[in-house]
């Protein structure tokens, strides 16, 4: 205690952070790096395998059930109409094409319009195994004849056979190159976790799910950040989990980590707690804008409270799809077939085209685009267009049914019998002790500050997901701490975090909205968000790191050795207790 509190934090990370990996892993993406690293790395969440079946299945867990109803196309339209209105352009059939003015054409701030990433096609992925090195050319001249003979003398006839072979085709792909294959290529791509829970369905069984997530991760430490598996058990683990997943996924993942990437040791926390480590501050509510997934979470002192948790069903991904919606019925759209269901990489170039054109601005913003078509392995077409209404996919925040509910049908729940939320509070429950388990392996419910004697118990309770829009969802979970004087300093700290949270014009729509959601009768007349201090992207990863390194050797630490042998039990105390403490290590961090 007493050398944390006079250590130099860049100390800390030489001496620590060389063998600390922080796992972040999302429905989209994944971020994994060494908590030595400034930045992780940072790649799509999935793995495309090589399979001979017929019929193949492109994708996993795919139903091709993508028809809006006629329902949620009125809805749609309505929602549309509505942003419309505020933000003073017109509405959805208007038909502005024959005014007499032209339409204004502009391109989104901080976008060089020479930039070249947003004009680049991508190319598809080449699907051989690099040849090995050949032995034969680095055999000296004075050997060549001898070596040559060798070969035949081994060979016989098959040496010309050897020389024809074709090369093989990768049995698994990982992250982004997954992505750009064609679907006429003989693989299925996979997506082991989608929309905040494992990705388990009748078509993606559990089984599968985890020996997916095990390779996508397996190559990252492997390919990335150059890990053998025989030095894995010199590193431990910082697992940084999203709120939405429960504890049963979460042990899942634990044994991944412990079991089958045998790293020496592991710990877990989550990732609005995290965030909050990550930007240095102590309270804060914690809006997560993933790709496929919005949380909501209120920390108080660095204790995340349960009852404000609030999950959206929606994320970048839904805002890109929007986009495809919107350009569709303005007609800007070139006539090429993008199907984000069967051709993974059209999602690539929406996302692509959403964060170079989208934000949230009044008045109408037109952009001057190059749109590529993807063909059955043919090379990438450019077509010149003009996309408009650029402002309105991302309205859908807070107007959800402009997303319009997710294409795929939702994962079956029947499975999760443990509904255990790690943001409860249950070290004060007993458990029966087992025998073969020592007392240093399973810490007395009793340890922990005074603080935690008045802090209450929650039942456990499966997830839920709110069908509210971002500034209800924020107003509703500040609001459900009961205290004014929270109540006012949480408006005050709204941070943003995730992809989504790099959205032009983003800020000042979250506080606009957030002020007139809440209710009259409530004394507050201040929202502000605060500006990040590490790209939204990385926040939890970056509190993963400081949480990882400060807490490093303390009790909620789980080793090797004690999860295979005895597994983790529920309530067996190993939870994170003492955040005041660590708070303040973490402004020392940020702030050296």
């Amino acid at each position: 205690m007493d050398y944390l509190k006079t250590v130099v934090p860049s100390q800390l990370v030489a001496e620590r952070g060389s063998n600390l990996v922080i796992i972040n892993p999302g429905s989209a993406n994944i971020r994994i790096g060494l908590a030595s690293q400034d930045t992780p790395v940072n790649i799509p969440h999935c793995i495309a395998r090589y399979t001979n079946q017929v019929p193949k299945r492109t994708v996993q867990d795919q139903m091709l059930n993508s028809q809006i109803t006629t329902a949620q196309h009125m809805e749609r339209e309505k929602a549309y109409d509505i942003i419309a209105s505020l933000l003073k352009i017109p509405f959805l059939d208007e038909e502005v094409a024959h005014n007499s003015f032209p339409r204004k054409m502009g391109r989104v701030d901080g976008y060089n319009p020479q930039s070249s990433r947003k004009e680049t096609a991508f190319s598809w992925t080449d699907l051989y195994e690099k040849e090995p090195t050949s032995s034969l050319p680095l055999v000296s001249s004075t050997n060549e004849g001898t070596a040559n003979e060798s070969l035949d003398q081994h060979e016989g006839t098959n040496s010309m056979e050897l020389i024809s072979s074709k090369p093989k085709l990768r049995q698994f792909i990982c992250g982004e190159e997954a992505l750009k294959i064609s679907p006429t290529e003989p693989y299925c791509l996979r997506r082991p976790i989608r929309r905040g829970h494992l990705n388990i369905s009748l078509h993606y069984p559990m089984q599968q799910v985890i020996e997916d997530l095990h390779a996508i991760w397996d190559w990252i430490l492997m390919e990335k950040l150059h890990i053998p598996h025989i030095e894995r058990n010199m590193y431990s683990a910082i697992l940084v989990v999203p709120e939405t997943f429960d504890n049963h996924e979460i042990k899942e993942m634990l044994s991944i980590v412990l079991r089958d990437l045998r790293f020496s040791s592991a710990v877990v926390h989550q990732e609005g707690l995290a965030a909050v480590f990550g930007n240095g501050l102590s309270t804060a509510c914690v809006v997560n804008m993933g790709a496929q997934v919005t949380t909501v979470i209120c920390i108080e002192d660095g204790v995340a409270l349960p009852t404000t948790e609030k999950t959206l069903p929606f994320g970048g991904e839904d805002i890109a799809r929007c986009l495809l919606w919107t350009q569709r019925h303005h007609q800007t759209w070139p006539q090429i077939r993008t199907d984000i269901l069967t051709k993974p990489i059209d999602l690539l170039m929406l996302n692509r085209l959403k964060e170079t054109y989208c934000e949230i601005k009044e008045g109408e913003l037109d952009a001057a685009a190059i749109v590529h078509s993807y063909e059955d392995g043919m090379p990438a077409g450019s077509h010149k267009t003009r996309l408009t209404a650029l402002s309105v996919p991302p309205m859908g925040l807070f107007y959800p049914m402009l997303l319009v509910p997710d294409v795929y049908p939702p994962p079956p729940r029947s499975w999760f019998h443990d509904y255990e939320d790690m943001l409860e509070d249950t070290w004060h429950m007993e458990f029966p002790r087992r025998s073969d388990i020592s007392d240093g392996l399973y810490p007395s419910m009793n340890i922990g500050l005074p603080m935690w004697d008045s802090y209450p118990i929650f039942a456990a309770r499966p997830k839920k997901e709110e069908k509210v829009g971002l500034a209800e969802a924020i107003t509703s979970s500040i609001l459900s701490t009961g205290r004014i004087d929270l109540q006012r300093k949480l408006f005050c700290s709204i941070q943003l975090i995730g992809g989504v949270a790099l959205t032009g014009g983003l800020i000042p729509a979250v506080e606009e909205r957030v002020l007139h959601a809440i209710p009259s009768n409530e004394a507050i007349d201040t929202v502000e968000v605060l500006q990040s201090r590490t790209d939204p992207n990385f926040v939890s990863w970056k509190g993963g790191v400081i949480l990882g390194i400060l807490d490093f050797g303390r009790d909620a630490w789980i080793h090797r050795e004690d999860w295979i042998r005895n597994g983790i039990h529920i309530g067996s105390g190993r939870k994170y207790k003492d955040s005041y403490f660590l708070q303040a290590q973490a402004m020392c961090y940020i702030n050296s």
